[in-house]
C-alpha cells in the first residue's frame, strides 16, 4: 500500500503558474504508475495527466496539453504537476493517485486504488 500527500495548490491569476507536488510513502514507489485528477464543484472527477513507473510515458487530457507537465523523481518518491498558463476552467481540487499495476498507465479514476486528500487550485480571471 502507498500513502499520498499533495501540496502546492493555491490561488493564482489567469495566465499564472503553479507546481503541485505529491509525496508518496509506503511500498516501492517506483513500481507504481501515477496520475493527477481534478474535480470541480458539481462535476465528476476527471483525468488530467498520468506517468508510467519509469517516467518514459506520459499522457494528458487534451485541454492541458502544452500547458501542464507531469514528472516524477523515483529517488525522492515524488510526482509533480507543473501547470502553466492557468485558466479559470482549471480551477478544481487536484488529486494525486497511484496504481500498482506497472503494466498500464490508467486514464480513468477507476484504475487507481490509492488517492491523496487533494489540494485546491483556484484561478481568478
Amino acid at each position: 500500500q502507498v500513502q499520498l500527500v499533495e501540496s502546492g495548490g493555491g490561488l493564482v491569476q489567469a495566465g499564472g503558474s503553479l507546481r503541485l507536488s505529491c509525496a508518496a510513502s509506503g511500498r516501492t514507489f517506483s513500481n507504481y504508475a501515477m496520475g493527477w485528477f481534478r474535480q470541480a464543484p458539481g462535476k465528476e472527477r476527471e483525468f488530467v495527466a498520468a506517468i508510467s513507473w519509469s517516467g518514459g510515458r506520459t499522457y494528458y487530457r487534451d485541454s492541458v496539453k502544452g500547458r501542464f507537465t507531469i514528472s516524477r523523481d523515483n529517488a525522492k518518491n515524488m510526482v509533480y504537476l507543473q501547470m502553466n498558463s492557468l485558466k479559470p476552467e482549471d480551477a478544481a481540487v487536484y488529486y494525486c493517485a497511484a496504481d500498482e499495476n506497472a503494466q498500464r498507465v490508467g486514464l480513468t479514476p477507476y484504475e487507481y486504488p490509492y488517492w491523496g486528500q487533494g489540494t485546491q487550485v483556484t484561478v481568478s480571471s
